[in-house]
C-alpha cells in the first residue's frame, strides 16, 4: 500500500475534532457580543446579521454607534471610528454652540445713539419678517424710534455661500445666502393658482418677476428660476396650484430698500466704522432661542443654522461676523473630549467637507443629554411619527419612541438621536449611510426596520 494511503486514517483523526467543533461555534447565543472584521461591528450577533445581510445596506458605507444614555455604555459599534459625511446632522453642533454662547434669547440687532441718529447693524438674526419664525422685535423697535435711522453693515469674514456648497443649488429654498442682516429669511415666496401668475411675497419684488418665455430651459419640477448673479426671476405656469421659495441675493443696498419699504420711513446708509470707546453699544433682545432651535432641528432649516453661528460670533466679537471663529472657539473650549475631532466647516451641513465619526455623534448626544433637561431636549428635536423630518417614520400609536435629527445629501442619508426601548432604556444612536445608490426612501425604511428591532431587543 502506498505510504500516503497508510497516513489517511491518522490525518482523518487530526481533522475530525476541527470539523466536529465547527457546528458548535454557531450555537452561541444570538445576543452574545462579538468583535468581527472591518465590515462587521462589535455588539449583538443579531444586529450584525441584520446589517450584514441587508440587500439595501450591504452596497454602501454604513456606520453605527449605539450607547446607553444613563451609563454611557457602548452597546454596538460598526465602523464607528470612520469619518462620514454627516449632512444636516451638523446642526446638532450648531445647536450645541448656541447653548453655550447665545443665552436664552437671540441678539436681534445692535445699536448706538449718536445725537439725533440711531446707528444700528446686524448680528445675523434671521427672524426679521421671516416666514416661519417671524419676529417683530426689530421691526417695532426701528419703526418707533424717534431718531433718524442709519444702517451700517458689519463686515462678514466669510462668503455668502459656505465652503463646499453646491453652486448650482443657489436657486433652491434650502440654500439661501448667509448675511449680516437677513430680511424675509433671504427668500421670496411665490403662491400660484392653476395657469396664473404667482402672488409674490414680499411684493417689493413684483417688478423683477416675469413669466418665462417659450422654450426657456428648466428642470421639470422647477416653478421659478433666478439669474445666477442678479435678482431677476422667471416663473413657469402650471395647471396645478403651487407654492415655492427662491432665495434672493442680499446686499447692503437691498436691506435699505426692504427696510424702507416695510417700515415706511427713511433709512440712511453709512460705512462701517468701529464704535467710539465712550459710546455704549446696546443689544436688542429678540425671540427666545428655543424658537429658533426648534424650527432649525425639526425641519432642518439651513439658513437658521448658518445664521445661528453668526449670532454666536456676534456674542464673541464686535468688529465682524465669522463662522470659523465660532467653530474654533466651540471646538477648543467645549468639545475637546469627543472621541474623534470633527472636521466642521459650516453651520447647516450643506458642505460635503464636514466629516464626523458615528461615535463622535453619539458622544455629542450624550453631552447634550447631560447639559439640557430631557423634556426640553426631546421637545426641540423631530419626533418619530409626530413632526419634523421624522413625521412619516418611527410611528407608534402609543406615541414617539425616537427623537432625532436627519441628515440628507444626494447619496447620503443619516439619522442620529434618542431611542426609547421597550425595556425603558434611552439610547443614543448614530446611524450613517454614505455613497448609497438606492433611493433615499429605501435606505430610510431599512434604517427604520433595523432600529425597530433595536427598540424591541435591547
Amino acid at each position: 500500500m502506498p505510504s500516503f494511503l497508510r497516513s489517511l486514517p491518522f490525518l482523518f483523526l487530526l481533522l475530525f475534532p476541527l470539523s466536529a467543533a465547527a457546528p458548535h461555534s454557531g450555537m452561541a447565543s444570538d445576543d452574545e457580543e462579538e468583535e468581527m472584521s472591518a465590515n462587521r461591528g462589535k455588539g449583538p450577533r443579531w444586529l450584525n446579521k441584520m446589517i450584514a445581510e441587508s440587500p439595501v445596506l450591504r452596497q454602501h458605507q454604513v456606520g453605527v454607534s449605539i450607547s446607553e444614555v444613563a451609563s454611557g455604555e457602548k452597546l454596538y459599534e460598526l465602523n464607528a471610528d470612520r469619518y462620514f459625511t454627516p449632512a444636516s446632522n451638523m446642526k446638532l453642533f450648531s445647536f450645541y454652540a448656541g447653548l453655550h454662547l447665545l443665552g436664552d434669547s437671540l441678539p436681534s440687532l445692535r445699536y448706538v445713539v449718536r445725537g439725533d441718529s440711531l446707528l444700528f447693524w446686524g448680528t445675523g438674526d434671521p427672524t426679521l419678517l421671516h416666514g416661519d419664525v417671524p419676529s417683530r422685535k426689530a421691526f417695532d423697535f426701528l419703526q418707533n424710534r424717534p431718531e433718524k435711522l442709519v444702517y451700517r453693515e458689519i463686515p462678514m469674514a466669510q462668503a455668502a455661500f459656505g465652503p463646499g456648497w453646491s453652486w448650482d443649488d443657489y436657486n433652491y429654498y434650502y440654500q439661501p445666502e448667509r448675511s449680516a442682516f437677513p430680511v424675509y429669511g433671504n427668500v421670496i415666496r411665490f403662491y400660484a393658482g392653476p395657469n396664473r401668475r404667482p402672488a409674490v411675497r414680499p411684493r417689493f419684488f413684483n417688478p423683477v418677476v416675469k413669466e418665462a418665455p417659450a422654450g426657456f430651459p428648466h428642470p421639470a419640477d422647477d416653478h421659478v428660476r433666478r439669474e445666477l448673479t442678479d435678482n431677476r426671476f422667471v416663473y413657469f405656469t402650471s395647471p396645478k396650484k403651487w407654492i415655492d421659495e427662491t432665495p434672493f441675493r442680499p446686499s447692503s443696498q437691498l436691506v435699505l430698500q426692504l427696510l424702507q419699504d416695510t417700515l415706511r420711513r427713511p433709512v440712511l446708509n453709512a460705512p462701517w466704522r468701529p464704535v467710539r470707546p465712550q459710546e455704549a453699544v446696546r443689544t436688542l433682545a429678540g425671540l427666545p432661542a428655543d424658537s429658533l432651535y426648534r424650527r432649525m432641528l425639526q425641519v432642518s432649516d439651513n439658513l437658521l443654522a448658518e445664521q445661528l453661528l453668526l449670532m454666536c460670533s456676534a456674542r464673541l466679537r464686535s468688529d465682524s461676523l465669522s463662522t470659523q471663529s465660532v467653530i474654533r472657539a466651540v471646538r477648543t473650549q467645549y468639545l475637546q473630549d469627543l472621541p474623534d475631532a470633527p472636521h466642521w466647516v459650516d453651520g447647516s451641513g450643506l458642505s460635503r467637507k464636514n466629516l464626523i465619526t458615528p461615535r463622535t455623534l453619539s458622544a455629542l448626544l450624550l453631552k447634550l443629554h447631560q447639559e439640557v433637561p430631557e423634556p426640553r431636549l426631546l421637545s426641540l428635536l423631530a419626533a418619530g411619527g409626530g413632526h419634523g423630518t421624522l413625521r412619516r417614520v418611527y410611528r407608534d400609536a402609543a406615541g414617539p419612541w425616537f427623537w432625532g435629527k436627519t441628515g440628507t445629501l444626494s447619496n447620503n442619508h443619516n439619522v442620529c438621536g434618542y431611542l426609547k426601548t421597550r425595556k425603558g432604556k434611552l439610547l443614543a444612536v448614530s446611524f450613517m449611510n454614505n455613497n448609497h445608490v438606492a433611493e433615499t426612501t429605501v435606505v430610510r425604511h431599512e434604517m427604520e426596520r433595523v432600529l425597530k428591532e433595536v427598540r424591541e431587543r435591547m
